[in-house]
């Protein structure tokens, strides 16, 4: 204080700067509770099941993984320490850090890598996960603290694969992974499950990372209305909440005891049609309705100026081997026209169905592109769906329909969770066996120059010949009470800090 007088500044801005310093130093204790606009009555504490943010940032607060991409978008040791991989990438061996406790006291050990991992392997294997472990043919333990992975073809990117949200490592138990119980090496222990509901857990006083997981008690609240969420932001009754209306992030801006922030990666919203099905299985068609959307449009109306246009593929400018060189689709109802024609069609009649659980504002957004089709001769029937159930009732189960992906950080990843045939998440139901080569070539490609090439082709095949319009990508949004703190650098490869407020953030 007398340091900044002596520099002539006044009393309440000395008092002003200490107070930043002193928000920005983490403190432990408090209940925090947390609102997300997601979450179903089907969710389960099975980390192969996982496919919305409640449990993601369920299964982070429980679990840890081999890997993360830390505060500052890098790719870090979790559980494990470090990594090595053979010359041509097929073996890689990881390190595991000794003395790390599980919730019931286990020390964990190279037998639950092996076991958590093996959890998404095999022919019965129903996970979202299973794409990333099937180039897998054995793990095996060299000792309690270390595990080696042999891959049937080279992958650089293998150590960022383990850090997928569904590759949580669980205490083995009879050499199967325990997930029913919830027992993780996460920062908090489980409390109290109500799929759709709401989770609440307590601080694990032995977890192994310091200066992480600083709340008492945490608790996550499935809150799918708008209004309602905003609202328990507004009188105290959550703490943080994610995906805000953008209508209102103006007075949102305005509240001096919120704050709303963003950040940008490689989150897309799309609207993916089933190419097994009719009219879908026609590519003129699925170029037709690519063709009737005003991107800019929607950007400015339903993201209100928070991101920026999709070009009918997945990968971001954020992306390693984004290409920039790809022509951006525009909105052109003669293009759509042609492709009718094509077809066969004058017209054409489709049912679109969404819910604003499937992004905020997705009503709208299928609403306005009902309106931008049209124009082409093209009447897009908007169904809406009900919020509860919409992952599970609606996305891969209608013929088309609104989603949104988090992305991820690699081209590989990418695509292999949701374009590559067979993917337990490929929502088109698409099969293209020129892509399906070219990813195979990709993974294993250690030249650079020639991994961009493989990956600009992919980029280009899933725009002209893929199943899905993704009309744009949208910034991470979301408003925090200002008694919550964090650190200066924030992740942007899930919402909300990575999806880890809950290990990263705490009470000022």
């Amino acid at each position: 204080m007398q340091g900044v007088s002596a520099l002539g500044l006044s009393t309440a801005f000395a008092s002003s700067v200490i107070s930043d310093v002193q928000a920005a130093t983490p403190k432990s204790g408090g209940s925090a509770r947390l609102g997300l606009g997601h979450g179903g009555t089907t969710d389960s504490l099975d980390p192969a099941t996982f496919e919305d943010g409640f449990m993601l940032m369920m299964g982070y607060a429980l679990r840890n993984h081999l890997t993360e991409i830390d505060e500052n978008g890098k790719l870090v040791g979790e559980l494990a320490e470090s990594w090595e991989a053979s010359d041509d990438a097929t073996e890689w061996s990881f390190n595991l850090r000794k003395g790390v406790e599980f919730h019931n006291g286990k020390t964990m050990d190279s037998e639950d890598i092996i076991a958590s991992i093996n959890h998404h392997r095999g022919e019965a294997s129903k996970s979202a996960a299973k794409p990333i472990v099937a180039p897998i043919q054995d793990i095996k333990a060299d000792g309690k603290d270390r595990v080696i992975f042999t891959l049937e073809g080279g992958n650089a990117d293998f150590p960022l694969l383990m850090s997928d949200y569904h590759l949580a490592i669980m205490p083995a138990k009879d050499g199967k992974a325990d997930w029913q119980s919830g027992v993780g090496t996460g920062g908090y222990t489980l409390e109290n499950f109500e799929p759709g509901v709401r989770s609440s857990g307590k601080k694990f006083g032995n977890y192994w990372k310091e200066g992480k997981a600083h709340f008492d008690e945490v608790t996550i609240l499935s809150i799918k209305d708008l209004n309602a969420k905003q609202s328990a932001l507004a009188t105290g009754d959550i703490h943080m909440m994610d995906r805000p209306d953008l209508k209102t992030a103006g007075l949102l801006k305005r509240n001096p005891q919120m704050e709303l922030e963003q950040t940008t990666g490689t989150r897309h919203y799309t609207f993916p049609m089933r190419t097994d099905t009719k009219p879908f299985d026609d590519n003129n068609v699925r170029m037709a309705l690519k063709h009737g959307v005003d991107r800019e449009l929607l950007v400015k109306t339903i993201l209100k100026g928070y991101g920026s246009v999709g070009n009918d593929h997945p990968i971001a400018p954020s992306n390693p081997y984004y290409d920039k060189s790809l022509e951006q689709r525009s909105y052109d109802p003669d293009k759509a026209k042609y492709y009718l024609k094509q077809a066969g069609l004058t017209s054409l009649s489709v049912d679109l169905s969404a819910a604003d659980s499937a992004f905020s504002g997705a009503v709208d957004a299928a609403v306005l592109y009902k309106e931008q089709a049209s124009k082409a001769g093209i009447d897009i029937n908007v169904v809406r769906e009900p919020n509860d159930g919409y992952w599970s009732n609606v996305w891969m189960k209608k013929a088309w329909c609104a989603c949104y992906w988090g992305g991820r950080p690699t081209e590989d990843w990418m695509f292999s969770t949701a374009y590559a045939a067979g993917a337990e998440w490929n929502d088109t139901f698409w099969k293209n066996d020129r892509f399906n080569k070219l990813l195979l070539e990709g993974r294993s490609e250690l030249d650079t120059k020639k991994r961009a090439e493989i990956y600009a082709e992919m980029q280009r095949i899933v725009r002209d010949e893929g199943g899905v319009v993704i009309p744009m990508f949208a910034s991470y949004v979301w408003v925090r009470d200002k008694k919550v703190a964090h650190g200066a650098n924030i992740a942007s490869n899930w919402d909300m800090d990575g999806g880890k407020p809950l290990e990263r953030w705490w009470f000022a």
